[in-house]
């Protein structure tokens, strides 16, 4: 073989190895097991074995998504993230809503401040108010920083309506870690209540939180399925009067319209589009829901009297004549704190339940109406 085409060859073989295509290797991404299943304003992940807290919706219309790591207390970590060490001993809150979560995790002798004690309606939270163990910081928008200082609280649990709470952003910036719940933004009752597991994170009793919203998930969906049983379909007219002649009643994807729907009852603005509430004239109102067979949740009325005190048209209501009126107003604890807005969005089971026995009595002999009361 000459020289020439014996380096070509070389060459050419050469060129055959080195040219030879490696195989593909493709890797999936492996994306963080979440165990929240209703809950849309916050999330529980393990990121390759990383436990980490996902505040989505802080407040109304946030776009901000606050992410922490979860360690042990006697843990360290280089890590450059927000780091939340657990369990949490002392902590203060802002919402009656976050009381009851904290209680059946029976960590509330961990609260050493609270927004508004006087509306707390939990008598096992109003004892250790009433003895100086949970200490009084001032109101959800107006909270006293310097008070909150003092108690060296390690985290606080803040809520705000539409913004940054300016007093929370003061306590963050003197070091105290805060916290947004966002419970009351959920879409569905199971997905608020789920926020309990938002402090089972926080105390470490992560399995202790996932239990008890299982019991409260299962017995929802068993009042649901048993609303289903129902011969007939009542028609519900909600809301009052609550300035000059207009009409404030919930509007068709509310709390208070799906509780409603899922208890097997005719709500009739159920149709209505929105989260909130409708503003209508009493002429629209009384025209379609004079002879309403239940009305349900009139205002913050407590009685009759009050209603009549307030408009004697009221009187032209079937409801009002057949004394059919529950209202959730009478039902509070020593300080005068509504049992509803606090209970109510952790036991979302015992609301549905409350309405199929007012609703449906046949169906639930036995159940005793936990928040709703008849009107007097």
């Amino acid at each position: 073989m000459k020289l020439t085409q014996f380096l070509f060859f070389i060459l050419f073989m050469m060129c055959a190895i080195s040219c030879k295509k490696e195989p593909i290797i493709v890797i999936k991404s492996i994306e963080p097991e979440s165990i929240i299943r209703h809950a849309k304003g916050f999330d529980i992940v393990d990121d390759n074995g990383i436990k980490k807290l996902i505040i989505k919706t802080a407040f109304q219309n946030s776009t901000e998504v606050s992410e922490y790591e979860i360690l042990k207390k006697n843990s360290t970590s280089t890590s450059k993230n927000k780091i939340i060490k657990v369990p949490i001993q002392r902590i203060a809150l802002t919402s009656t809503t976050h009381i009851p979560m904290v209680e059946l995790l029976n960590k509330e002798t961990t609260i050493v401040g609270f927004a508004n004690t006087k509306y707390v309606s939990s008598e096992k939270t109003s004892a250790l108010i009433a003895v100086g163990k949970i200490k009084e910081i001032g109101k959800e928008s107006s909270l006293n920083t310097e008070v909150i200082l003092d108690l060296k609280p390690e985290i606080v649990i803040g809520f705000s309506v539409s913004a940054a709470n300016k007093s929370l952003t003061t306590l963050q910036k003197s070091g105290i870690p805060v916290l947004y719940n966002g419970d009351w933004l959920e879409e569905t009752p199971l997905g608020r209540a789920e926020w309990i597991k938002f402090f089972g994170v926080l105390f470490d009793k992560e399995k202790q939180a996932d239990s008890i919203f299982k019991v409260i998930e299962a017995n929802y969906l068993k009042a649901k399925n048993s609303a289903l049983k129902a011969t007939t379909k009542p028609t519900i007219l909600s809301g009052a009067i609550m300035s000059k002649d207009i009409w404030n009643l919930p509007v068709g994807n509310s709390f208070v319209a799906q509780f409603l729907k899922e208890s097997n009852t005719n709500y009739l603005w159920n149709n209505s589009k929105g989260k909130g509430s409708l503003s209508l004239s009493f002429e629209s109102v009384f025209e379609k829901g004079k002879d309403a067979d239940f009305w349900i949740a009139p205002g913050y009325f407590s009685s009759k009297e009050q209603l009549l005190q307030s408009n004697q048209i009221y009187t032209e209501f079937e409801a009002f004549k057949n004394n059919k009126i529950y209202t959730t107003s009478t039902k509070k604890g020593k300080t005068g704190g509504v049992l509803y807005y606090e209970l109510a969005p952790v036991r979302p089971d015992l609301v549905l339940k409350d309405l199929i026995k007012i609703t449906h009595p046949n169906l639930l002999p036995n159940y005793t109406l936990t928040f709703f009361e008849k009107m007097q």
